[in-house]
């Protein structure tokens, strides 16, 4: 089921000049927005009305990729392109934690036991590092699987999407992992939230948004453009998801029933990542260069 596309108040703020990539943001505990610039391995901080402040990273080319906030009022992140967790303070100061060689870490979140889980795409790993840097891994079964998004589910376990075995992974925080093949083949799963009793995901090569239950039951969504390539995703107030559609430049909002309703972006604006602002509002992050405050 399905809205067609409709207008919206749409502000678009630059965060960095092109090509400097902004790909996933968080709402900080200072109340501003906190953005990664892969390209140009940069953090960036904004202000809803519209200050920036960038910190630079070394090296540049570091790829800080998911960014959450830990449970120490620091923002934690990964960087995908020499093998580190970064932390990063609200008023800048920033530190790296190093992972095993070929990690490429990915995805990040704040799991029930205050830690932060982290996937190791590299490695078919899924890691959990403390606030003062100790490094726990836990190995998949599944070689290739290409662990990518995680977030903490409803029953307390860490869920992740495993886009080249196409399946969504469960680990409990003692490290029972268990795997749910997606029912579309090569569907190429990326994104994952969590709302008050389900997972939802996007499948970026199949053009479909799903859930699954805690105890394993999925059901797929077959969005209108099935070249969307929905990339992120996020849980809203009402136990609903936002997730962004890279191949067609829109946002869309997805139902606890499977509702879709559509928002357009500016063309070939590039959404990836997506979080819900201080001020309410959807915040999306765009690889040309800019975030983008969409009033929901």
């Amino acid at each position: 089921m399905d809205d067609r596309s409709s207008p919206a108040r749409i502000r678009l703020l630059w965060v960095g000049p092109p090509g400097s990539g902004p790909y996933a943001l968080t709402t900080g505990p200072d109340g501003a927005l906190w953005i990664t610039l892969v390209h140009t391995g940069q953090i960036a901080r904004l202000e809803p009305g519209g200050r920036l402040d960038s910190y630079q990273l070394e090296p540049t080319t570091c790829r800080p990729s998911q960014i959450t906030t830990g449970p120490d009022h620091a923002l934690w992140f990964t960087r995908s392109g020499d093998d580190r967790i970064g932390r990063i303070t609200p008023s800048g100061e920033a530190t790296a934690f190093p992972v095993k060689a070929g990690s490429a870490p990915f995805g990040i979140t704040v799991g029930p036991d205050e830690a932060l889980w982290f996937t190791a795409m590299g490695t078919d790993r899924i890691a959990r590092i403390t606030t003062d840097g100790q490094i726990t891994e836990f190995p998949l079964p599944h070689s290739g699987a290409m662990a990518s998004m995680i977030t903490t589910g409803p029953d307390g376990a860490l869920w992740f999407t495993l886009n080249q075995t196409h399946a969504i992974g469960r680990i409990s925080i003692d490290g029972d992992v268990r795997s749910y093949p997606l029912p579309t083949p090569h569907a190429g799963p990326v994104g994952i939230a969590a709302t008050s009793d389900s997972i939802w995901f996007v499948e970026i090569a199949a053009g479909q948004v799903g859930r699954i239950s805690p105890d394993g039951d999925i059901h797929e969504i077959a969005l209108p453009d099935r070249g969307a390539r929905p990339h992120a995703i996020v849980a809203d107030r009402h136990d609903g998801c936002w997730f962004s559609q890279w191949g067609n430049s829109r946002v869309a909002r997805v139902t606890a029933d499977g509702h879709v309703h559509e928002i357009t972006l500016p063309a070939a604006s590039e959404p990836h990542g997506l979080t819900i602002g201080p001020d309410g509002a959807l915040w999306v992050a765009l690889e040309t260069g800019s975030a983008a405050r969409i009033d929901i």
